[in-house]
Protein backbone atom coordinates (compact mmCIF):
# COMPACT_ATOMS: atom_id res chain seq x y z
CA UNK A 1 0.00 0.00 0.00
CA UNK A 2 1.48 3.01 -0.89
CA UNK A 3 1.18 5.91 1.54
CA UNK A 4 3.82 8.12 0.40
CA UNK A 5 2.42 10.66 -2.16
CA UNK A 6 3.18 14.26 -2.58
CA UNK A 7 -0.52 15.71 -2.58
CA UNK A 8 -1.71 16.73 0.89
CA UNK A 9 -4.73 18.02 -0.27
CA UNK A 10 -7.25 18.40 -3.09
CA UNK A 11 -9.52 21.38 -4.86
CA UNK A 12 -12.83 20.19 -4.66
CA UNK A 13 -14.68 21.77 -7.94
CA UNK A 14 -17.89 21.28 -6.74
CA UNK A 15 -21.61 21.56 -8.96
CA UNK A 16 -20.61 24.86 -10.34
CA UNK A 17 -18.39 27.72 -10.42
CA UNK A 18 -20.44 30.47 -11.24
CA UNK A 19 -20.83 32.50 -7.91
CA UNK A 20 -24.46 33.05 -8.95
CA UNK A 21 -25.05 29.44 -9.32
CA UNK A 22 -23.46 28.76 -6.25
CA UNK A 23 -25.80 30.44 -4.20
CA UNK A 24 -29.08 28.44 -5.61
CA UNK A 25 -26.74 25.32 -5.06
CA UNK A 26 -25.63 26.51 -1.44
CA UNK A 27 -30.22 27.20 -0.86
CA UNK A 28 -30.73 23.89 -2.46
CA UNK A 29 -28.70 21.71 -0.68
CA UNK A 30 -29.62 23.50 2.58
CA UNK A 31 -33.32 22.91 2.15
CA UNK A 32 -32.90 19.45 1.13
CA UNK A 33 -30.21 18.63 3.91
CA UNK A 34 -32.89 20.25 6.63
CA UNK A 35 -35.43 18.58 5.14
CA UNK A 36 -33.47 14.96 5.35
CA UNK A 37 -32.67 16.10 9.22
CA UNK A 38 -36.40 16.89 10.17
CA UNK A 39 -38.23 14.24 7.85
CA UNK A 40 -35.51 10.84 9.32
CA UNK A 41 -35.62 12.28 12.57
CA UNK A 42 -39.33 12.00 12.91
CA UNK A 43 -39.12 8.92 12.08
CA UNK A 44 -36.63 7.68 14.48
CA UNK A 45 -38.46 9.59 17.29
CA UNK A 46 -41.67 8.29 16.34
CA UNK A 47 -40.84 4.52 16.17
CA UNK A 48 -38.38 5.09 19.41
CA UNK A 49 -41.66 6.45 21.17
CA UNK A 50 -44.63 4.64 19.88
CA UNK A 51 -45.38 0.92 20.93
CA UNK A 52 -47.70 0.36 18.14
CA UNK A 53 -44.40 0.41 15.94
CA UNK A 54 -42.66 -2.24 17.72
CA UNK A 55 -42.49 -5.15 14.54
CA UNK A 56 -39.43 -5.94 13.06
CA UNK A 57 -40.37 -3.48 9.89
CA UNK A 58 -40.38 -0.66 11.92
CA UNK A 59 -36.75 -2.12 13.63
CA UNK A 60 -35.64 -2.12 10.15
CA UNK A 61 -36.74 1.27 9.22
CA UNK A 62 -35.53 2.88 12.35
CA UNK A 63 -32.05 2.31 11.08
CA UNK A 64 -32.86 3.07 7.53
CA UNK A 65 -33.47 6.52 9.07
CA UNK A 66 -30.55 6.50 10.73
CA UNK A 67 -28.76 5.35 7.54
CA UNK A 68 -30.16 8.09 5.58
CA UNK A 69 -29.56 10.72 7.90
CA UNK A 70 -25.61 9.56 8.25
CA UNK A 71 -25.53 8.91 4.68
CA UNK A 72 -26.61 12.61 3.70
CA UNK A 73 -24.41 14.11 6.53
CA UNK A 74 -21.24 12.80 5.25
CA UNK A 75 -21.88 14.24 1.96
CA UNK A 76 -24.13 17.56 2.19
CA UNK A 77 -22.58 19.81 5.21
CA UNK A 78 -19.19 20.30 3.72
CA UNK A 79 -20.73 20.71 0.29
CA UNK A 80 -23.13 23.85 1.82
CA UNK A 81 -19.91 25.83 3.51
CA UNK A 82 -18.16 24.83 -0.16
CA UNK A 83 -20.39 26.76 -1.98
CA UNK A 84 -19.49 29.74 0.21
CA UNK A 85 -15.82 29.73 -0.23
CA UNK A 86 -14.36 30.60 -3.55
CA UNK A 87 -11.99 27.85 -3.73
CA UNK A 88 -13.27 24.66 -1.72
CA UNK A 89 -9.96 22.11 -0.30
CA UNK A 90 -10.04 19.15 1.22
CA UNK A 91 -7.15 17.46 2.85
CA UNK A 92 -5.92 13.97 1.62
CA UNK A 93 -7.06 12.91 5.06
CA UNK A 94 -10.37 14.12 5.23
CA UNK A 95 -10.91 13.15 1.65
CA UNK A 96 -10.25 9.02 2.60
CA UNK A 97 -12.59 9.98 5.85
CA UNK A 98 -15.44 11.09 3.75
CA UNK A 99 -14.88 7.85 1.29
CA UNK A 100 -15.11 5.46 4.31
CA UNK A 101 -18.42 6.96 5.53
CA UNK A 102 -19.88 7.81 2.22
CA UNK A 103 -19.36 4.23 1.22
CA UNK A 104 -20.16 2.85 4.97
CA UNK A 105 -23.69 4.58 5.03
CA UNK A 106 -24.20 4.06 1.41
CA UNK A 107 -23.42 -0.01 2.00
CA UNK A 108 -25.63 -0.06 4.77
CA UNK A 109 -28.54 1.07 3.18
CA UNK A 110 -28.66 -1.36 1.10
CA UNK A 111 -27.87 -4.34 3.30
CA UNK A 112 -31.22 -2.79 4.93
CA UNK A 113 -33.05 -2.25 2.06
CA UNK A 114 -32.11 -6.23 2.09
CA UNK A 115 -33.55 -6.99 5.20
CA UNK A 116 -36.53 -5.29 4.73
CA UNK A 117 -37.39 -7.24 1.69
CA UNK A 118 -36.88 -10.68 3.65
CA UNK A 119 -39.13 -9.29 6.42
CA UNK A 120 -41.95 -8.48 4.03
CA UNK A 121 -41.14 -12.13 2.45
CA UNK A 122 -41.59 -13.68 5.25
CA UNK A 123 -44.58 -11.70 7.03
CA UNK A 124 -47.30 -12.50 3.49
CA UNK A 125 -45.07 -15.64 2.43
CA UNK A 126 -44.13 -17.77 5.59
CA UNK A 127 -47.09 -15.57 7.84
CA UNK A 128 -47.17 -18.46 11.03
CA UNK A 129 -43.46 -18.79 11.09
CA UNK A 130 -42.90 -14.81 11.06
CA UNK A 131 -42.33 -14.78 15.24
CA UNK A 132 -40.34 -16.96 14.87
CA UNK A 133 -38.03 -16.65 12.00
CA UNK A 134 -37.86 -12.52 12.36
CA UNK A 135 -37.54 -12.39 16.52
CA UNK A 136 -35.75 -9.52 18.40
CA UNK A 137 -32.76 -11.19 18.59
CA UNK A 138 -32.57 -12.81 14.98
CA UNK A 139 -33.44 -9.03 13.73
CA UNK A 140 -30.14 -7.98 15.93
CA UNK A 141 -28.24 -9.94 14.98
CA UNK A 142 -28.67 -9.27 10.95
CA UNK A 143 -28.35 -5.59 11.77
CA UNK A 144 -24.79 -6.49 12.98
CA UNK A 145 -24.00 -8.02 10.43
CA UNK A 146 -25.25 -5.46 8.13
CA UNK A 147 -22.83 -3.07 10.07
CA UNK A 148 -20.11 -5.52 9.90
CA UNK A 149 -20.43 -5.97 6.27
CA UNK A 150 -20.59 -2.11 5.58
CA UNK A 151 -16.88 -1.65 7.52
CA UNK A 152 -15.49 -4.26 5.18
CA UNK A 153 -16.78 -2.95 2.45
CA UNK A 154 -15.71 0.50 2.88
CA UNK A 155 -12.43 -0.72 4.24
CA UNK A 156 -12.10 -2.21 1.33
CA UNK A 157 -12.61 1.27 -0.74
CA UNK A 158 -10.13 3.00 1.61
CA UNK A 159 -7.64 -0.07 0.74
CA UNK A 160 -8.28 0.55 -2.80
CA UNK A 161 -7.74 4.44 -2.48
CA UNK A 162 -4.51 4.41 -0.80
CA UNK A 163 -2.99 1.76 -3.11
CA UNK A 164 -2.88 4.46 -5.88
CA UNK A 165 -0.14 7.34 -5.73
CA UNK A 166 -0.49 11.18 -6.15
CA UNK A 167 1.67 12.97 -7.81
CA UNK A 168 0.62 15.64 -9.45
CA UNK A 169 -2.95 16.90 -10.20
CA UNK A 170 -4.89 17.20 -7.35
CA UNK A 171 -8.11 18.85 -9.04
CA UNK A 172 -11.41 16.60 -8.27
CA UNK A 173 -14.44 17.22 -11.20
CA UNK A 174 -16.58 16.66 -7.99
CA UNK A 175 -18.12 18.07 -5.02
CA UNK A 176 -17.08 15.48 -2.39
CA UNK A 177 -14.41 12.49 -2.83
CA UNK A 178 -15.46 9.37 -4.23
CA UNK A 179 -13.14 6.82 -6.13
CA UNK A 180 -14.35 7.07 -9.18
CA UNK A 181 -13.00 11.01 -9.48
CA UNK A 182 -10.10 10.04 -7.43
CA UNK A 183 -8.90 7.30 -10.18
CA UNK A 184 -8.42 10.42 -12.65
CA UNK A 185 -5.68 11.97 -10.70
CA UNK A 186 -3.72 8.66 -9.65
CA UNK A 187 -0.32 8.59 -11.51
CA UNK A 188 -0.15 5.17 -11.98
CA UNK A 189 -1.99 2.76 -14.13
CA UNK A 190 -5.71 2.63 -12.77
CA UNK A 191 -6.99 -0.66 -14.64
CA UNK A 192 -6.79 -3.33 -11.71
CA UNK A 193 -8.07 -0.96 -9.29
CA UNK A 194 -11.06 0.10 -11.62
CA UNK A 195 -11.91 -3.75 -12.23
CA UNK A 196 -11.75 -4.50 -8.56
CA UNK A 197 -14.01 -0.94 -8.04
CA UNK A 198 -16.67 -2.65 -10.40
CA UNK A 199 -16.21 -6.05 -8.62
CA UNK A 200 -17.26 -4.47 -5.32
CA UNK A 201 -19.18 -1.19 -5.34
CA UNK A 202 -20.50 -2.32 -8.88
CA UNK A 203 -21.53 -5.85 -8.31
CA UNK A 204 -23.06 -4.94 -4.67
CA UNK A 205 -25.54 -2.53 -6.43
CA UNK A 206 -26.30 -4.47 -9.14
CA UNK A 207 -26.73 -8.43 -7.56
CA UNK A 208 -28.20 -6.09 -4.23
CA UNK A 209 -30.82 -4.74 -7.06
CA UNK A 210 -31.79 -8.09 -8.74
CA UNK A 211 -32.50 -10.34 -5.62
CA UNK A 212 -34.98 -7.37 -4.19
CA UNK A 213 -36.51 -6.94 -7.05
CA UNK A 214 -37.13 -11.05 -7.20
CA UNK A 215 -37.50 -11.16 -3.89
CA UNK A 216 -40.78 -8.34 -4.35
CA UNK A 217 -41.79 -10.19 -7.41
CA UNK A 218 -42.68 -13.46 -5.40
CA UNK A 219 -43.81 -11.79 -3.10
CA UNK A 220 -46.59 -10.11 -5.51
CA UNK A 221 -46.88 -13.24 -6.64
CA UNK A 222 -47.95 -14.89 -3.57
CA UNK A 223 -50.45 -12.38 -3.04
CA UNK A 224 -52.97 -14.28 -5.20
CA UNK A 225 -53.63 -16.22 -1.96
CA UNK A 226 -54.20 -13.31 -0.06
CA UNK A 227 -57.82 -11.30 1.08
CA UNK A 228 -58.88 -8.54 -0.59
CA UNK A 229 -57.67 -6.51 2.49
CA UNK A 230 -54.62 -8.04 3.22
CA UNK A 231 -53.59 -7.77 -0.67
CA UNK A 232 -53.72 -4.07 0.06
CA UNK A 233 -51.99 -3.76 2.72
CA UNK A 234 -49.73 -5.88 1.63
CA UNK A 235 -49.02 -3.95 -1.88
CA UNK A 236 -49.11 -0.41 0.28
CA UNK A 237 -46.35 -1.60 2.15
CA UNK A 238 -44.51 -3.07 -0.72
CA UNK A 239 -44.83 -0.57 -3.84
CA UNK A 240 -43.24 1.93 -0.68
CA UNK A 241 -40.66 -0.24 -0.20
CA UNK A 242 -40.32 -0.86 -4.34
CA UNK A 243 -40.05 2.88 -5.01
CA UNK A 244 -37.46 3.46 -2.38
CA UNK A 245 -35.11 0.53 -4.16
CA UNK A 246 -35.54 2.32 -7.72
CA UNK A 247 -34.75 5.61 -6.47
CA UNK A 248 -31.56 4.36 -4.95
CA UNK A 249 -30.53 1.39 -7.10
CA UNK A 250 -30.53 2.79 -10.41
CA UNK A 251 -27.90 6.42 -9.75
CA UNK A 252 -25.96 3.77 -8.32
CA UNK A 253 -25.61 1.44 -10.59
CA UNK A 254 -25.45 3.79 -13.21
CA UNK A 255 -22.33 5.21 -11.28
CA UNK A 256 -20.43 2.35 -9.97
CA UNK A 257 -21.04 -0.69 -12.34
CA UNK A 258 -19.21 1.03 -15.55
CA UNK A 259 -15.53 1.31 -16.38
CA UNK A 260 -13.21 4.59 -15.41
CA UNK A 261 -15.16 7.04 -17.54
CA UNK A 262 -16.74 10.30 -16.42
CA UNK A 263 -19.76 11.40 -17.62
CA UNK A 264 -20.82 15.44 -17.21
CA UNK A 265 -24.52 14.33 -15.96
CA UNK A 266 -22.21 12.30 -13.00
CA UNK A 267 -22.72 14.51 -10.75
CA UNK A 268 -26.48 15.53 -11.03
CA UNK A 269 -27.07 11.69 -10.76
CA UNK A 270 -24.75 11.87 -7.88
CA UNK A 271 -26.44 15.11 -6.09
CA UNK A 272 -30.08 12.58 -6.83
CA UNK A 273 -28.87 9.75 -4.29
CA UNK A 274 -26.74 11.64 -1.93
CA UNK A 275 -29.40 14.66 -1.15
CA UNK A 276 -32.46 13.50 -2.69
CA UNK A 277 -33.10 10.30 -1.86
CA UNK A 278 -32.42 10.44 1.51
CA UNK A 279 -35.36 13.37 1.46
CA UNK A 280 -37.62 11.45 -0.33
CA UNK A 281 -37.43 7.98 1.40
CA UNK A 282 -38.89 9.40 4.57
CA UNK A 283 -41.86 11.06 2.73
CA UNK A 284 -42.34 8.06 0.51
CA UNK A 285 -42.71 5.73 4.43
CA UNK A 286 -44.82 8.20 6.25
CA UNK A 287 -47.55 8.89 3.54
CA UNK A 288 -47.89 5.74 2.22
CA UNK A 289 -47.87 3.87 5.69
CA UNK A 290 -51.13 4.59 7.79
CA UNK A 291 -49.66 3.41 10.63
CA UNK A 292 -46.77 5.80 11.22
CA UNK A 293 -48.88 8.45 10.27
CA UNK A 294 -51.18 7.15 12.76
CA UNK A 295 -48.36 7.09 15.50
CA UNK A 296 -47.41 10.85 14.27
CA UNK A 297 -50.13 12.20 14.86
CA UNK A 298 -50.44 10.55 18.81
CA UNK A 299 -47.10 11.81 18.76
CA UNK A 300 -47.84 15.16 18.00
CA UNK A 301 -50.80 15.44 20.12
CA UNK A 302 -48.70 14.44 23.22
CA UNK A 303 -46.17 17.08 22.85
CA UNK A 304 -49.12 19.60 22.20
CA UNK A 305 -50.89 18.72 25.55
CA UNK A 306 -47.92 18.67 27.16
CA UNK A 307 -47.08 22.08 26.09
CA UNK A 308 -50.61 22.90 26.62
CA UNK A 309 -49.84 21.57 30.83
Amino acid sequence: MQLNNNVTEFILLGLTQDPVRKKIVFIIFLVFYLGTLMGNLLIITTIKTSQALGSPMYFFLFYLSLSDTCFSTSIAPRTIVDMLVEQATITFSECMIQVFTFHFFGCLEIFILILMAVDRYVAICKPLHYPTIMSRRVCAVLMAMAWVGSCVHSLAQIFLALSLPYCGPNVIDHYFCDLEPLLELACADTYVVNLLLVSNSGAICSVSFVLLIFNYIVILHSLRNHSAEGRRKALSTCISHIIVVFLFFVPCIFIYTRPATTFPMDKMIAVFYTIGTPLLNPLIYTLRNAEVKNAMSKLWSKKLISDIM
